[in-house]
């Protein structure tokens, strides 16, 4: 059972950071309803989904994913590069400490979980705006006990990491998080992230019209998309990738995309 940990939108959504867009007015509305079907289909997919308490003055806190980086046997909570979204790490420990061993990304390190893409064997960390090298540092010396390499990626562009890159899949034969990288399927928009950082790894380039469709969320063996880049799922699709749209225009506002309103893990026992 795999278990998605979310946050309802807060109604101060609107005074979220921004750094690579400008700010337009969000339609708190509309951005409730596009995370309530959101959750609805991590249920369809075989999710249980546990809310995070409501923080109605975190105006970023639906955005869970940045908070903590989870692995087989352990939980990293981040220290988020925007000073106003540290106080969203507590309640992330407090759901994870049960499940995980926990660790923690201290001063003068900051990391966003956005910025952390995991891949069989390796994690690519993006050097980003929020993400500085020695929270990067922090997160390897962490990772070193469980045979995980971690590689700095420079990101550019873009807000995080995997605003430009994400694990869309793995051929067949593919192995398991301690195996080699060189089945896994990425896809990538390669004006904000150098391909080459990825040499040996499966590549699809989003369609140029759709900048920001390389962030997607594999669940089983389904890609949630967002529904505003049909032109990307068809790239993916046509590659054997099964993709299910979400809509997620409101929260797009805010720099968020379909990985970031949640965290997951399978639950043991």
């Amino acid at each position: 059972m795999l278990l998605a940990f979310t946050r309802a939108v807060p109604p101060s959504i609107g005074r979220c950071e921004l750094t690579y867009i400008a700010r337009e007015p969000i339609d708190y509305a509309r951005a409730v309803q596009e995370h309530a079907a959101y959750e609805t289909c991590l249920r369809a997919l075989g999710c249980e989904v546990r809310r995070l308490p409501d923080a109605p003055d975190l105006p970023d806190s639906v955005f869970v994913e940045d908070t903590a980086i989870v692995f087989d046997d352990l939980a990293v909570i981040t220290r988020p590069g925007a000073a106003s979204r540290r106080p969203e790490r507590d309640a992330m420990a407090a759901a994870l400490g049960p499940h995980r061993r926990l660790a923690f990304i201290e001063s003068p390190g900051t990391l966003d979980g956005g910025d952390v893409l995991v891949t069989p064997g390796r994690v690519f960390v993006g050097i980003s705006g929020r993400t500085n090298p020695d929270g990067v540092r922090q997160l390897a010396t962490h990772l070193a006990p469980l045979g995980l390499d971690v590689l700095p990626v420079p990101v550019s562009g873009c807000l995080h990491l995997k605003s430009a890159v994400t694990v869309a899949g793995h051929r067949p034969g593919a192995r398991g998080s301690q195996g080699a990288t060189s089945d896994t399927i990425l896809v990538i928009n390669p004006a904000w992230v150098d391909p080459a950082v990825f040499a040996g790894l499966a590549l699809i380039e989003v369609d140029p019209q759709e900048p920001a469709a390389a962030n997607v969320l594999r669940i089983a063996d389904r890609l949630v998309c967002a529904e505003a880049h049909p032109r990307t799922r068809q790239r993916l699709e046509a590659y054997g990738l099964p993709t299910v749209a979400v809509p997620a225009a409101e929260l797009a506002k805010a720099e968020g995309g379909v990985t970031c309103c949640s965290v997951m893990l399978t639950r043991r026992g």
